[in-house]
Parts: structure tokens; sequence; C-alpha cells
């Protein structure tokens, strides 16, 4: 089909592959207006809060923008821009690919024989699924279809950068070497649930997995999921982590337990052997108040005098500190952000895997801390007398 009215044939048929169902996706080139930089613009449909939306992916030179229309406006945008400042583009349907050049168009087969799903998180290759998961349902991160609420997007972010990490840590080892998990400070058990699910039902692992939490409302409503869930190696506790008995436990877990707490979370790991010792700190208040006292500031001089930037100082003193005490005590440390700052403050990530060779270097890692300590004012690092 070549037609000389190629513009209004080319928005007719988008508007009919809309009303029909078959729209796949479009895209328009040859920019001709007096935008700078553009280049190209890709339309798909998406649905936002379970309304279905055209999202316009701008490309330009250095960088892209998307945003999103109803469906009425970004016709209409579409029709605008082909008339006057796009002279290409390619309509895709699952009947016939439309491309049009100028003032003309020509039908071809069809490049895609489906419609493509228009959940905004189609194309993401997640470890952990929001659809079939009771405990998401439960947990209010997803509704009954599985679609993950607008305000929980954050909260399933982070539990699947979790999991990704968890998956990566324990790749190459042996399963026997994380079947007896407990995870310190659990709250309200996100990310326990979902590291027993990944472990038990994906990687089919028999583990046992136990959350601790201080708050007995917490305990009773993730047993209660657990059990909905048929989560049979799953069991929360209530309790506090400096009189938890970690004997036997082989993966150790603190997430944002505040200040000291952390370091009892390490403590009971080294001391119970655990292969993994994995911590997210919270508040750094110990050193902090150490640095302070020793006269910090006159060191540190104008880097410190700021109390933002005595707060950071001392969350990085504090953490390398105990990265270097796990060090001395036989463990590989890695450091990282966790989730990007835009989703959590409490966004570092401290991961301890047992050294093969064990113990290895201790005299040279006690004197590089005691120097790192004298750099900085501390006195003592707390985890150092529980340890």
């Amino acid at each position: 089909m070549v037609s000389n009215t190629g513009q209004s044939d080319f928005v007719a048929s988008l508007k009919s592959a809309l009303g029909q169902g078959t729209f796949v996706k479009l895209s328009l080139s040859h920019y001709v207006g007096s935008e700078k930089d553009l280049k190209k613009i890709d339309v798909r449909k998406i649905i936002v809060k379970r309304e279905e939306k055209l999202s316009f992916t701008y490309h330009y030179k250095t960088r892209d923008i998307v945003k999103n229309y109803d469906i009425p406006v970004a016709v209409g945008m579409i029709q605008k821009a082909v008339l006057s400042d796009f002279k290409a583009g390619t309509l895709f349907t699952t009947q016939y690919d439309l491309v049009l050049d100028k003032n003309t168009v020509k039908e071809k087969p069809a490049s895609h024989t489906e419609v493509p799903s228009a959940d905004h998180d189609r194309n993401k290759n997640r470890l952990v699924p929001s659809d079939g998961s009771h405990y998401l349902r439960d947990l209010k991160i997803t509704d009954p279809n599985g679609r993950v609420f607008d305000k929980a997007q954050d909260k399933f972010r982070q539990i699947n950068k979790y999991i990704e990490i968890i998956d990566g840590l324990t790749k190459n080892a042996s399963p026997d070497h994380f079947k007896n998990i407990v995870d310190m400070g659990a709250g309200k058990g996100y990310l326990t649930f979902a590291l027993y699910d990944y472990l038990k039902n994906i990687r089919n692992i028999d583990v046992k997995v136990m959350g601790v939490e201080y708050r007995p409302d917490l305990v009773m409503l993730c047993n209660q999921i657990a059990k909905n869930s048929s989560f049979d190696g799953l069991s929360f506790a209530q309790g506090a982590i400096d009189n938890f008995n970690a004997d036997g436990v082989n993966m150790l877990i603190a997430l944002h337990a505040c200040d000291t707490a952390t370091d009892d979370a390490i403590a009971k790991g080294i001391k119970a052997g655990s292969e993994f010792i994995i911590v997210a700190p919270c508040c750094h208040k110990q050193i902090r108040r150490e640095m302070e006292k020793n006269g910090a500031d006159a060191t540190l001089g104008l880097l410190t005098r700021h109390g933002i930037f005595m707060e950071r100082q001392a969350e990085m003193v504090t953490d390398t500190l105990r990265g270097m005490i796990l060090e001395y005590h036989g463990y590989d440390v890695k450091i990282f952000e966790f989730i990007s700052a835009e989703h959590t403050a409490k966004n570092v990530m401290i991961v301890a895997q047992k050294k093969k060779a064990g113990k290895t270097g201790q005299a040279k890692i006690a004197a590089d801390i005691d120097a790192f300590k004298q750099q900085f004012g501390v006195s003592t690092h707390y985890l150092e007398t529980i340890v």
C-alpha cells in the first residue's frame, strides 16, 4: 500500500491499532524540529495505577527522558509530531508494520505476533517474582494479581537486590555452609521471607531460617504468614540480638540494627564460627562520641567542622573498623552500597565470608587497627570488647 496522505494514514492506523488491541510499539525518527539534540522518540503502552498510558522515550544526543501520557493526549502529540517535526516513523502492530517516509506509508509484514505486556516492570529479570507469592500479598507488597503496589516499589527493589547479593555470595559455596540461617532484627520479615523462598523453592536447598525480632506482634504476624505460605522451614522468635544463642548458625544476618546492636550481631557470628556474616548498619553513635571526646575535630580540621560531615566520617570509620576486625578473625570482607541512596539512606552492607586458609596475618591487621584508631581519635571500638 502506498499513499500520498501518509501522515494521516499513519495516525489513523495508530488509532485503529490502539482500539483493536493490536498495538505493539511506535518509533519516530528523522527529527527536523527546533528542540536541541533530540534524535528520536520511542512509544510503548504501559499500565500506571491500573490505567493504560503511552510511554514516550525521548532520545537525545547524551541522555534519554521518559514521560507518560494519557492515550488521547499521546495520540494528539504523535499526530502533531508526524505532521511537522518527524519525517520518518514505524508503527508496529500484530497485523502489519507501517513505515512512514515523509508523506508516504508502506505496509510490511508484522515483525511481532504478540502484544507485549503493558506491566510497567515487564522487562526486569528478577530473582523474586511478584506473582504467585502469598507472603508478598500478606505483607502488602503486591495485590492479589501479583502487581507490585506503587508505594511498595522501593521495598520490592530492595528485596530483589538483597536476593541478588545472597545469590552471588552463595553461588559457589556448598549448601552445607548456609543451611542454618538466622536473621537478627527481622522486623516485618520482608527480606527473611524472600531469602527462605528463594533458597528453598527456587534453588531447592533444604534450609532452616529463623527471624529474631524483639516486638511480639511482628513475631506473631510473621509466623502466621509463614504458616499461610507453607514455609515449614521458616520461623520467627521473640528476642534481642545480645541474648540470642547463635551456636550452630552458619549464616548470620542483621540488617539495620541500630548502633552497637550491629556489633553484637557480628560478634555472635564470629563466636559461632559462621561461614557468612551479613550486616547493613544503621546509626553509628558510639564511634562518633569517641571521635568527639578524643579531639578528632582538631586532627581532621575543616573536614568535620560541620555536623553532617562528622556524622559521615564516623560512619566510615565505624564500618572500616568492623571490616578490619572481621578480617582479624579470619574473614574476607566486602563493603559496598546495598541499594541506591535514592531508595534508602541505610544503604551500606558489610559481607564477610570465612577464609579457607583461616586466620592469617593477624599481627599486621592488629597493627593496622591500632594505627587507624589513633588517626581518627578512637580509643576503643565496641566490637573489640565483645569478641
